[in-house]
C-alpha cells in the first residue's frame, strides 16, 4: 500500500497534473480532428466568400477590370442615388412582412386543427410535401398557374361561365401577391410542423386546469398556448425573416423581368446589377448591405426570443 504522505507529496501530485494535461490535450486533438473537415469547408465555402465580398465592395471591380483599384465607400453612395436600390428595399420590407405573417398565420391554424385530429401524420405530409420540391420547381409550376391561359383561369372561367384571361403575374398589382401565395404554398409544411412541436411540448395540466374553472378555448389559447408557444413562433418568425430577405428563385423564375417589376428584390436586384450589367463591385456593396440587415433583424430576434424563454422558464 501506497503511504498517505506519498499520494500528496509535491512530486505525485505534479505527475497526476501532469497527465491531466496531456490526457485533456489528447482529448483536444482527437475533437479538432473530428470538426477539422467542417470547419475547413465552412471557411472555404461560406467565410472566405464573405471576407472576398466586402472586399471587394470596396473596389471598382467591374467585366473583369479594376479589381485592384480601391473605390472607398463610392459603391455604398451610389446606393442611395439609384432609385432602384430604394424600390427594391421597400419591395425586400414588404416581402419579408408578408413572408412572416402569412405562413405563420396559416401555418398556426393548420396546427391547432390537426393536432387532435385522425391520420395527423397523413395530413402533415401532405403539407409538407412542397417543402422537398427545389423552388425554382415551384416558381416554374406556380408560373403556368397564374399564365393567362394558365389553371387559375381556367378555374375562374369555369366557374363564373365566361372567359377569363387576367395576367397575375404582369400586373403591377397582384404580381407580388401571386409570388407570396407560391412562398406560403412551400414553406407552410415546415412552419405547421415546427408549430406542432411546440404544441406538443405544452403540459396538458394548465390547460385541464383552466377548463374546468370554465375558461373558453379563447382564453386558454390567449392565456396559457399563445405564451408557451411564443419561443417557438420566434424560431419559425427568424427562420422565415432570412428566407424572405434571401429568397431569389421565385422571383426571378415567376417574374423575372427586371428592373421594372414590382417584386424587384435586393437579391434579384443584386443579381441583376452583378451578371447582367457586370457590376460586380456595386452588386457586392448590395449583397454587403443584405446580409447586414439579415444579420441585424436575425440577432434582434434572436434575443426576444432568448428572453421570451428565461421569462417562461
Amino acid at each position: 500500500m501506497i503511504p498517505a504522505s506519498a499520494i500528496l507529496s509535491p512530486e505525485v501530485l505534479r505527475e497526476a497534473r501532469h497527465r491531466e494535461r496531456r490526457v485533456a490535450w489528447q482529448q483536444t486533438r482527437i475533437a479538432w480532428l473530428f470538426i477539422a473537415p467542417a470547419v475547413i469547408m465552412v471557411t472555404v465555402f461560406l467565410l472566405a466568400p464573405v471576407v472576398f465580398n466586402v472586399v471587394l465592395s470596396f473596389t471598382k471591380w467591374q467585366k473583369f477590370t479594376g479589381l485592384d483599384q480601391f473605390a472607398g465607400f463610392n459603391n455604398y453612395a451610389r446606393l442611395f442615388r439609384v432609385p432602384y436600390f430604394s424600390e427594391a428595399l421597400g419591395n425586400t420590407a414588404f416581402w419579408v412582412v408578408g413572408a412572416v405573417i402569412f405562413p405563420l398565420a396559416v401555418g398556426l391554424g393548420l396546427a391547432l386543427l390537426l393536432r387532435n385530429i385522425p391520420f395527423q401524420e397523413t395530413f402533415k405530409s401532405l403539407y409538407f410535401l412542397p417543402r422537398v420540391l427545389a423552388p425554382t420547381a415551384v416558381g416554374a409550376i406556380w408560373y403556368y398557374v397564374y399564365t393567362p391561359h394558365g389553371v387559375l383561369n381556367s378555374v375562374i372561367s369555369g366557374v363564373t361561365g365566361s372567359p377569363f384571361d387576367f395576367g397575375w403575374l404582369y400586373s403591377s398589382d397582384t404580381v407580388t401577391g401571386s409570388v407570396i401565395v407560391t412562398f406560403v404554398w412551400q414553406t407552410l409544411g415546415i412552419t405547421m410542423v415546427l408549430l406542432l412541436l411546440g404544441l406538443a411540448a405544452i403540459p396538458r395540466d394548465p390547460i385541464e386546469a383552466a377548463r374546468v374553472d370554465g375558461a373558453s378555448s379563447g382564453q386558454i389559447f390567449r392565456h396559457i398556448i399563445w405564451p408557451l408557444l411564443l419561443p417557438t413562433v420566434l424560431v419559425v418568425t427568424i427562420l422565415n425573416v432570412a428566407a424572405g430577405f434571401t429568397t431569389f428563385d421565385l422571383l426571378w423564375v415567376m417574374a423575372g423581368d427586371y428592373p421594372g417589376k414590382r417584386t424587384l428584390s435586393l437579391a434579384v436586384y443584386m443579381y441583376y446589377e452583378s451578371f447582367s450589367n457586370g457590376a460586380w463591385a456595386y452588386g457586392s456593396a448590395v449583397a454587403v448591405v443584405l446580409g447586414a440587415m439579415v444579420i441585424t433583424v436575425s440577432a434582434l430576434l434572436a434575443v426576444v426570443q432568448s428572453r421570451v424563454s428565461k421569462n417562461i422558464r
